[in-house]
């Protein structure tokens, strides 16, 4: 940001830990190892044909991955997925255990989420340290239903009906 526009920071900050959103996983297989972490900043684009969005930092370890492959997966998550959620948050080996396998195209999919989709990244568009990545779909699956993992207020949360009578 800018000098002028620090004095915003803050609130921009505060605005967007209010703002309700999905969770998702990005998976990537760059130079035979898996890559992947945890995402809230992803975005259908349009249907026909189908594509979505995501925003990443450039700086993070998984940029190299995402900035030289042509595929990739999207894992929406469900309530049941809070582990592997932080698990792709944090440190350490994301994908040591049995909770994923190799997809189409090489793409690590992980295993009991809400759906996955493979897509060909179409365009990589960089904005000083950061980038918006759009994927057209090439494949897919849709879990189980259940309840969506939401991420709001720096924790984990999920939607709640509301009480109303027509």
């Amino acid at each position: 940001m800018t000098e002028d526009n620090a004095p915003f920071e803050r609130t921009f900050k505060e605005m967007f830990r209010r703002h309700a959103a999905g969770v998702a996983i990005i998976t990537v297989n760059y130079q035979d190892e898996p890559y992947g972490f945890t995402a809230t900043v992803v975005a259908s684009l349009s249907a026909r044909p189908p594509r979505f969005t995501f925003n990443m930092a450039r700086s993070s370890r998984s940029w190299p991955a995402v900035a030289n492959t042509t595929y990739l997966g999207v894992h929406m998550l469900g309530l049941e997925n809070q582990q592997l959620a932080a698990r792709f948050s944090g440190a350490g080996n994301r994908f040591e255990g049995d909770h994923w396998e190799t997809g189409p195209h090489g793409v690590p999919v992980l295993k009991d989420v809400a759906g996955w989709l493979i897509g060909e990244v179409q365009m990589r568009l960089s904005f000083e340290n950061n980038a918006v990545v759009v994927v057209q779909v090439v494949d897919g699956q849709v879990g189980g239903d259940g309840s969506p993992l939401l991420y709001h207020g720096g924790a984990y949360g999920q939607p709640m009906p509301l009480d109303y009578e027509i």
